[in-house]
């Protein structure tokens, strides 16, 4: 009961700091204040403060209470961070940053990969790009399996910086793989992208790899674009992924 008494005040205050309702350089109000607002006690709000200060969103200091970071502190590799962005509302800015970082971390990793990759990664990115065929095909959750994809080629480099980002990126990669899969027949024209990347991969072929993730990357990037350009609405990251319909 406590963790979720936790989490929710937690969920609270870090969307409401994402949301603009205190803003960078001023001080949130004190403990006691939003433990009455909240209907929680001082405990579970300093709680919530230490864990807003290990994201990177506030500071705590004699004098100055907590303090509101600018964004750019944030730490934007925390899936949480990225969640209450998602429902405050993903911006321009996001999704570009989003699609600059995949440009640079992908690639190097997919050319490691294609030189490093075991029998056990491959056959993990194998049955990933099967689970989305079968969601092209018949219907279902084309996003998970998609993730799960390009998270395996993460860990198949065999980086270990890389692997403990294919954990980081995973709420950032699952933002563009929903906002990709509400283009009309996305996911089926980008398919043989993604089986292309796995060969290149399965037969140590790192420039055609690299190629290869770099086609499907920008394919995303202008899949991102012409959804922002209809102003339609963005997904959230607290639902579950929406599901593929056939016919």
């Amino acid at each position: 009961m406590i963790k979720n008494v936790h989490g929710h005040t937690l969920d609270h205050l870090g969307e409401a700091i994402v949301a603009g309702r205190w803003p960078a350089g001023s001080s949130m109000p004190p403990e006691p204040l939003l433990g009455e607002e909240l209907g929680v006690s001082r405990t579970v709000v300093r709680e919530c403060v230490k864990s807003l200060v290990a994201k990177g969103m506030v500071t705590t200091g004699p004098k100055v209470g907590t303090r509101v970071q600018p964004a750019e502190q944030w730490n934007w590799f925390d899936p949480q961070v990225v969640v209450w962005q998602s429902r405050a509302g993903l911006t321009r800015e996001f999704l570009r940053d989003l699609q600059e970082l995949r440009r640079v971390v992908e690639p190097a990793a997919v050319r490691l990969a294609a030189q490093r990759a075991t029998p056990a990664d491959l056959a993990h990115i194998e049955a990933a790009w099967a689970g989305m065929k079968v969601a092209v095909e018949q219907g279902g959750d084309y996003v998970t399996h998609d993730l799960a994809f390009h998270q395996g080629l993460l860990r198949a480099s065999h980086n270990r910086m890389m692997v403990q980002m294919s954990k980081a990126l995973g709420a950032l990669l699952r933002t563009s793989f929903e906002i990709s899969t509400t283009r009309k027949d996305g996911p089926r024209q980008s398919l043989p992208l993604h089986r292309a990347v796995l060969d290149a991969v399965a037969t140590r072929r790192p420039d055609d790899a690299e190629r290869a993730i770099t086609l499907l990357i920008d394919g995303a990037r202008e899949d991102i674009e012409q959804v922002l350009a209809t102003r339609r609405r963005l997904p959230k990251l607290d639902m579950p992924p929406p599901l593929l319909r056939v016919g």
